[in-house]
């Protein structure tokens, strides 16, 4: 296995410049070295002006960027006039508990600190597990653990990566990794899980999309671009996309994937081209755009992202998007069209429509279905896809607010009583024995077949307040903020309604805990959300075509 060499302590901070994140193909008319040079964004912005499209909004209780710092004693200093939850405090404490050193570093955070359950692989640093937790040290000023991580992680991608005799692609990143001590010889070693030891042993397509998107909120949030100008990291990001920018016998611009390739690690019938998966190849796209940099080898990387871009957006809107309009028309296909004006592109058949879908469609709101492949139409909502879509702008702003419309529309089936459900609805009886093998794990309305997972807060927030709903985001906080802690922070809850902690959730999940503090914080100081938000690029010219929601 070899090892990349890298720099963990240094600092080397440059100073911050301005990211522009619109206009993407513009990049493509010159060379330059990486720099992040942006239009004012979500954190440059005031809130008014942030907020600016949507005046019914009034800001209360907000502070200044640079804020709300807290103290050697982990105790929340606030900067408004109220004062801060008691949970905060709980929750910084149990977020500093569940920190990983290796040697005598802090480089992520394990998934759950629950000692009344057997540890299995909750005691692992879980790459997509510890986004929200990077995301709250940042907001708290606290980057050097991100970048320990990032640097860590991108070291294990160099390595040999083998399942059985098959060897997995070079840019994959892992899943998860574990510090090992040899008390004997006191040394500390990495053990990195590709894939070979998950459930079904399926490589996580999501993790480098997450370590992307990582590093453009570092770089965003610290101004420091010299670790996105690393060798290794402009490498790093290469071998990533590379994996995904390839040309084959796809004829769609989407990413084909398997089952339990991502949040959702089991097999619940999301092959083909899920939702989630497309919004953080979409997202991750977009940042590496932002920080690749244009020389010999950036250059043609940046070219084929700029093409796939454009014809992933084409797509994922025309195809992907559903409201009452669309649904309708969906429900009058014609079917076995055979030519280069066919409407029914896909050959869906309309009576495989799903009956609880008419009633689920509100008169206003829409959003992205799960999944969409010959002949198959998921039409659940998956939670994730549909607020990465929105923050990364592959929702036009119309489909953002069409979605927000849709989330308070079906309130009590979407977040009932604890935010939020990871996917709607849940699959049960026949059809669960077929989709999932008859997991029983992912029984009926529990764990990813329609359980709430409270660490999706984070995302409804930073959804909602980019739509300019936060009052959306206050009333998830107040029903999390009810029961969390209470309920000793669990992975996810159980029922239709959420109300269950869940038959096997852990305790003391970390990104449960994680996922309320970026959510809180990014309702103090909304300027945050510029770490997780892309603004729309102008040169995407939005599927021009009906829709009785967007005219809302």
């Amino acid at each position: 296995m070899s090892a990349l060499t890298v720099d963990v302590s240094g600092n080397g901070h440059k100073s911050s410049q301005e990211i522009e994140e619109c206009d993407f193909s513009r990049l493509l008319d010159r060379s330059r070295p990486l720099n992040i040079e942006r239009q004012r964004s979500c954190d440059d912005r005031s809130l008014g002006e942030l907020l600016s499209p949507h005046p019914n909004y009034i800001p209360d209780g907000v502070h200044s960027p640079g804020t709300g710092r807290f103290s050697a004693f982990n105790t929340p200093r606030s900067a408004s006039s109220f004062e801060p939850h008691p949970m905060i405090g709980e929750a910084w404490d149990a977020l500093r508990r569940s920190l990983v050193h290796f040697r005598g570093q802090p480089v992520g955070t394990i998934a759950a600190l629950d000692n009344t359950e057997e540890n299995l692989n909750y005691d692992q640093v879980f790459v997509r597990d510890f986004v929200p937790s990077a995301l709250a040290f940042l907001m708290n000023g606290e980057p050097e653990i991100v970048k320990n991580f990032l640097l860590k992680t991108l070291r294990l991608q160099s390595w040999e990566k083998k399942i059985d005799r098959f060897q997995l692609g070079e840019g994959v990143m892992p899943a998860s990794f574990k510090v090992l001590h040899d008390p004997e010889r006191n040394h500390e070693t990495l053990i990195a899980d590709f894939g070979e030891s998950a459930i079904g042993r399926v490589a996580p397509v999501d993790s480098g999309f997450w370590w992307i998107i990582l590093l453009r909120a570092y770089t965003k949030s610290t101004g420091d671009t010299s670790l996105a100008e690393l060798p290794e990291c402009q490498k790093g990001m290469r071998l990533i996309l590379s994996l995904c920018l390839s040309e084959g016998f796809d004829t769609f611009p989407t990413l084909l994937c398997a089952d339990g390739c991502c949040m959702i690690d089991r097999r619940m019938g999301v092959y083909g081209y899920p939702i989630e998966i497309q919004a953080l190849f979409f997202m991750a796209l977009r940042c590496a755009l932002l920080l690749l940099k244009q020389d010999d080898e950036g250059k043609e990387c940046v070219e084929r992202i700029v093409k796939r871009l454009h014809a992933l957006s084409y797509h994922m809107r025309g195809y992907f998007w559903i409201d009452l309009k669309q649904l309708n028309d969906i429900y009058r296909y014609k079917t076995e069209e055979y030519s280069h004006t066919a409407v029914n592109k896909f050959n869906v058949i309309p009576d495989s429509l799903p009956e609880w879908v008419f009633d689920f469609m509100p008169s206003r709101g829409g959003y992205f279905i799960g999944n969409v492949s010959p002949a198959r139409m998921d039409f659940r909502w998956f939670a994730l896809g549909n607020c990465i879509a929105i923050l990364s702008s592959l929702a036009t702003p119309e489909q953002s607010t069409a979605i927000m419309d849709l989330i308070e529309s079906r309130w009590e089936e979407l977040v009932g009583e604890m935010p939020l459900k990871v996917c709607y609805p849940a699959i049960e009886s026949h059809e669960w024995r077929i989709v999932t093998g008859c997991d029983p794990k992912n029984t009926r309305w529990s764990y990813h077949n329609g359980g709430s997972w409270p660490v999706l807060l984070w995302l409804l927030t930073a959804a909602c307040i980019k739509t300019g709903r936060p009052q959306i985001a206050r009333r998830a906080m107040d029903l999390a903020e009810s029961r969390l802690l209470k309920d000793s922070w669990p992975e996810y809850y159980d029922g239709k309604l959420g109300r269950y902690v869940g038959k096997q959730a852990r305790k003391f999940q970390t990104w449960s805990i994680a996922g309320y503090l970026v959510a809180k914080m990014m309702l103090e100081d909304p300027s945050h959300l510029g770490m997780v938000s892309l603004e729309e690029d102008k040169q995407m010219k939005p599927v021009l075509r009906r829709s009785n929601s967007w005219a809302h």
